[in-house]
């Protein structure tokens, strides 16, 4: 196992959009990052490749968070070649734009097997490896459960970010027409969709050590739409 030199986070779902963000963000904030995405990809490796040009460690560790002999792997690579995990954030998720009478089973099981058992998963080896540490440690995602965690030193708290300026909205647009999402739009205060910067700016404080105080949150920042 590598010596730890600084702290260690794991973003999933990170190839792009707001997992790119935060990994970047955490990057500059002085962690070693490890990035995951269902499969490798041009983009992760890139990802990889900045996040080193910025001076810290950086791995890619490609597997499906659904599955938990993947995800159980993933923690072990960040840990042997890392040195620990002391920031777990749980980002990998799917969307469906679909009408609700033309969801399929299939579809739905999908979007449960990354959106909720995914996230389960990664706080539970997140945390087993944490305690394993006897430091406490930092878990971020899309539920903030496992207030169980906390006397072992680890956080737990959840972002709701609403409909960000993503890859995966521009593929919305690209198929639905310009002003597919106008309403989502116009539903929030500041008029306009977020960023994937703005959400790694919350992360980027639920990761450090001045949010220690801080758990079972769930923080929307969402520009006041009805995702609230």
């Amino acid at each position: 196992m590598a010596l730890a030199t600084a702290k260690v986070a794991l973003i999933t779902g990170a190839a792009r959009g707001i997992g790119r963000a935060i990994a970047l963000r955490l990057a500059d904030d002085g962690l070693d990052v490890a990035v995951n995405d269902r499969s490798s990809s041009p983009e992760l490796d890139e990802l990889v490749r900045e996040i080193k040009s910025k001076g810290r460690r950086s791995l890619a560790v490609p597997a499906d968070v659904s599955l938990e002999p993947e995800v159980e792997k993933s923690v072990r690579k960040v840990v042997q070649d890392l040195g620990s995990l002391d920031v777990m954030v749980a980002n990998a998720g799917i969307v469906s734009f679909e009408s609700f009478l033309d969801t399929t089973v299939e579809n739905f099981d999908r979007l449960m097997a990354v959106n909720a058992r995914g996230t389960m998963l990664c706080y539970k080896h997140a945390a087993k490896q944490m305690i394993v540490q006897a430091r406490g440690g930092r878990i971020i995602g899309a539920f903030p459960p496992a207030l169980e965690l906390g006397k072992y030193g680890i956080t737990v708290n959840a972002y709701a970010p609403g409909i960000v300026e993503t890859p995966m909205i521009a593929k919305t647009r690209a198929r639905f027409g310009p002003d597919a999402l106008s309403a989502l739009v116009a539903s929030t205060v500041v008029n306009r969709l977020g960023t994937p910067e703005e959400i790694a700016g919350l992360v980027s404080y639920l990761a450090s050590s001045g949010s220690g105080f801080v758990t079972g949150q769930s923080i929307s920042i969402n520009g006041g739409s009805f995702f609230d």
